[in-house]
């Protein structure tokens, strides 16, 4: 398809640079067959029914953005995806001053060598400290990895804001956003409510914020992700289907992990490895009835899942909707709960 199908305008003053406090004060906007419907997200558990099943992604945000100099040139630098226990693929600004075999300082006791360029200003760096010692690192002098259209430096509250709450492995360099409106007290609701859950980890990288440089969305490839399904975690998707409950992806990023590991019939096994899945209009869904998401960018990979999911018209009327009403947009903003389009299932 055209990425100018995706297209849509958005006023900058409806990008949110803070979450809702309490985070599930959030809105949240129901798109299904029978139009849209404004709530707020803590009133999800009476929109869930008794033996649906929430799947969560339990990833847990490292601080990967950190500002170091080469020389006297200052260079901001995001991780974005661990090659090995010493090296990692990032983003640098400004990446032109940068060469393979440079040195960029973080700090007194951290550093890093430029083992590699590549295009849209990516570089490899190998760090003289690796696993727990490089994570400790990162810990004194990395800071929350916002995303770019978050126009400010990150501080000390968004260090708690940007992290859900049930978050507990480390490895994403960006939140699964859907996730963190979510308070204890609405997991609690939720169970019950008689809501099940299910936890799977996929470390989101910064890769999800790239925009989409191709005219054609079979010409764009994704950043590949590490992914990982528990056997618990399989067998209560399974065993929920079976009994006819409903399977709620919280994030497209664990909507992208559960119909990677799903058979043609919808049965979920077990897995751990490399995610690439990219979802466009006319992928056939064969696990997932409901998604809960945030507001996305505008020809992003992640409005084109989204359309997928719902219908491609259909999402730009709720867009619509939502920005006449004055929703919040992107990681920080208001959430949504989508339908499944009876046509997008196999």
């Amino acid at each position: 398809m055209k990425v100018d199908a995706f297209d849509f305008d958005l006023p900058r003053a409806l990008i949110a640079a803070r979450p809702a406090v309490p985070r599930d004060a959030a809105r949240l906007l129901e798109v299904g067959g029978d139009g849209v419907h404004d709530w707020r997200f803590g009133d999800l558990p009476r929109l869930l029914r008794r033996g649906d099943l929430a799947v969560f992604n339990d990833t847990r945000v490292i601080p990967v953005r950190l500002k170091g100099r080469r020389g006297a040139a200052a260079i901001e630098i995001t991780l974005h995806k661990e090659v090995n226990g010493s090296c990692w693929d990032a983003f640098a600004r400004p990446a032109r001053k940068l060469e393979v075999g440079n040195r960029v300082v973080f700090g007194e006791d951290f550093a890093a060598e430029v083992a590699g360029k590549g295009e849209g200003g990516e570089v490899r760096l190998r760090f003289a400290a690796a696993g727990a010692e490089l994570r400790a690192a990162l810990a004194r002098h990395g800071v929350a990895p916002l995303p770019p259209y978050i126009a400010r430096q990150p501080d000390a509250r968004d260090a708690r804001d940007y992290q859900t709450v049930y978050a507990r492995e480390d490895g994403a360099v960006a939140a699964p956003t859907a996730g963190l409106h979510f308070t204890h007290e609405l997991l609690g609701a939720l169970a019950r409510r008689g809501v099940g859950s299910a936890h799977l980890t996929l470390h989101v990288g910064a890769g999800t914020f790239l925009p989409v440089r191709v005219d054609d969305t079979r010409d764009h490839r994704l950043h590949t992700e590490s992914g990982r399904i528990g056997a618990d975690a399989a067998a209560a998707v399974n065993r929920a289907r079976a009994a006819g409950g409903r399977i709620v992806a919280v994030g497209t990023s664990t909507l992208r992990l559960l119909e990677s590991a799903a058979s043609d019939t919808g049965r979920v096994a077990p897995a751990d490895g490399e995610v690439e899945l990219f979802i466009t209009p006319g992928y056939r869904f064969k696990v997932v009835d409901l998604l809960l998401t945030n507001f996305h960018l505008p020809r992003s990979t992640l409005f084109m899942l989204v359309s997928a999911f719902a219908g491609l018209e259909r999402m730009h009327a709720a867009y619509r909707h939502a920005k006449r009403a004055g929703y919040r947009f992107y990681s920080y903003g208001d959430g949504s709960l989508l339908h499944r389009a009876p046509g997008a299932a196999r």
